[in-house]
């Protein structure tokens, strides 16, 4: 007992002091977590727009492909972006593999079907009225597309909210792809599990707190979005 409460003690040291390391750690998450939430989300939502508005050929094939990249483990993910990034993959010339950019393009991978599913089922739920209204009004699709994202805006958001959440707490892409390079691709996860291997508790659970402080302050903001509404 009185080793978990020094491990407390000096991780909460570590993160009133602002620990230099714990801070690139953190700012490094974050960033990576944002930019990967960002081109997740510019894609995931049209692509999940279009699935729900439009009928086409092919559709029920994406859709599958989708539900089945979501079930997927994350480790066969960061497999395949490993051999798309490597220095014989076809992505190799842009010298990704062991960089943040290279994490930001997992984590892409990685969201995107997530974004995409959620924003299906979000405007799916809408009233098919609406739809209905938009053409007999003459409205383009981009016209279309801005309605029903306005419309399932709070779905949409929460969408993006737990794509950021999948992205921050992921281990295995980031470890894969990034290397868990100190001062330079370690993240919050990657280091939690690195420190608790070589059963240094401290700096583990200051970044755990951290990391569960960021999930709390984003999903506040959205709890704070969804009651407004109501």
């Amino acid at each position: 007992m009185q080793f978990l409460l020094d491990s407390f003690h000096k991780a909460f040291l570590l993160l009133l002091h602002l620990d230099s390391e714990v801070f690139q750690i953190v700012w490094l998450s974050i960033t990576v977590s944002f930019w990967s939430t960002i081109f997740s989300a510019s894609v995931g939502l049209p692509v999940g727009a279009l699935l729900a508005l439009k009928d086409f050929k092919g559709k029920s094939v994406i859709l599958l492909l989708l539900n089945t990249t979501m079930a997927a483990p994350t480790v066969v993910i960061g497999l395949f972006c490993y051999v798309l990034l490597s220095r014989v993959g076809p992505l190799g010339s842009l010298g990704l593999l062991f960089t943040p950019s290279g994490m930001v393009f997992g984590l892409f991978i990685l969201a995107t079907p997530i974004a995409a599913n959620l924003t299906v089922a979000a405007i799916e739920s809408l009233d098919k009225r609406l739809m209905l209204t938009c053409e007999l009004l003459g409205a383009s699709p981009a016209q279309q597309f801005w309605l029903v994202i306005k419309e399932a805006r709070f779905a949409v958001m929460a969408a993006v909210v737990i794509a950021f959440g999948r992205i921050i707490s992921e281990l295995g892409i980031a470890m894969m792809l990034g290397g868990n390079i100190r001062g330079f691709t370690r993240t919050m996860t990657t280091a939690i599990a690195l420190e608790t291997s070589k059963g240094e508790f401290e700096l583990g659970l200051a970044l755990g707190f951290v990391l569960m402080a960021v999930a709390l302050f984003i999903n506040g903001l959205l709890f704070l979005v969804q009651k407004e509404r109501s």
